[in-house]
């Protein structure tokens, strides 16, 4: 069973790279731990590169806090839209990717929760995790860290 939740988490960063490289960067998730400061590690089923379909599992992190979740990529059009779905809380995370003017890449990334975000998640996020709008803030300065963090490998 899943609640609606109208917080649709967004962060938009400009990176003097071409998509193409971006792309690169955003749909290697085994490297989403250099980026993420919630994501510890990510393991993908059969270890080749993701393509839609594909499923991963992630360890998360918060304080002492660790949490394992399993993800499967939904959306895979290269140089343009990455999403993949967490099955425990039925959220989407997305990267699009868009061209600017100079050559480089305008990425936006993305919590979708078309489905709400499941009463589990919700319950564990209000008694272990600080409460909804917290851990929601939590997860929207992690957006910003994880695309500067991207945009600094990028423009190496």
């Amino acid at each position: 069973m899943t609640t609606q939740t109208p917080a649709q988490l967004e962060a938009t960063i400009e990176i003097a790279a071409p998509p193409a490289k971006v792309w690169s960067l955003v749909t290697d998730v085994k490297r989403m731990a250099s980026w993420s400061p919630q994501v510890v590690k990510t393991v993908v089923r059969g270890g080749g590169p993701v393509a839609n379909g594909t499923k991963f599992f992630n360890v998360n992190r918060r304080g002492p806090l660790f949490w394992p979740t399993q993800s499967m990529v939904v959306r895979f059009e290269p140089h343009s839209d990455f999403a993949f779905r967490i099955r425990e809380n039925h959220t989407i995370w997305s990267f699009a990717l868009e061209r600017t003017a100079d050559g480089g890449t305008r990425v936006t990334q993305r919590r979708e929760t078309p489905e709400g975000i499941s009463n589990v998640s919700l319950s564990l996020t209000k008694t272990v995790l600080g409460g909804i709008s917290k851990f929601t803030d939590e997860l929207g300065e992690g957006m910003r860290q994880t695309l500067e963090r991207i945009k600094a490998e990028a423009e190496r």
